[in-house]
């Protein structure tokens, strides 16, 4: 499906992955990882290095394809992601755990208003 690429890491260990594809279909958004090997239980950098194609519905959940299988992103408790989330391209930090069957967002990803940012007190 995706080709194979060796997995980067820093000098901590942490993979730091990126997407080699966008889809977007009727009921998802998929940014495909080319990697193989994935750790069962890993906390990674993943750059999105696509952006979602302008026009396409970005309410809907977003799901990474890690080893050949499609699995959605999640906040913590569980909402899903969505492409309205992640505009543009950029690095966000996620942890992966085969086991429980979860792939959770660890990153915040929403840039501070632009009046918040320059204002001083």
């Amino acid at each position: 499906m995706f080709g194979c690429v060796p997995v980067t890491s820093n000098v901590n260990g942490i993979p730091y992955l990126w997407t080699v594809s966008v889809t977007v279909g009727t009921e998802s958004i998929d940014f495909g990882l080319g990697f193989r090997r994935i750790p069962p239980v890993v906390e990674m950098n993943v750059r999105i290095s696509d952006a979602i194609p302008e026009g396409a519905d970005t309410a809907l959940p977003v799901r990474l394809v890690l080893n050949g299988n499609a699995r959605t992103l999640t906040y913590y408790g569980g909402q899903a992601v969505t492409g309205a989330d992640l505009v543009g391209v950029g690095i966000i930090k996620v942890i992966f755990d085969r086991f429980s069957g979860t792939l959770q967002l660890l990153s915040v990803i929403a840039a501070p208003a632009a009046e918040a940012a320059t204002s001083n007190p």
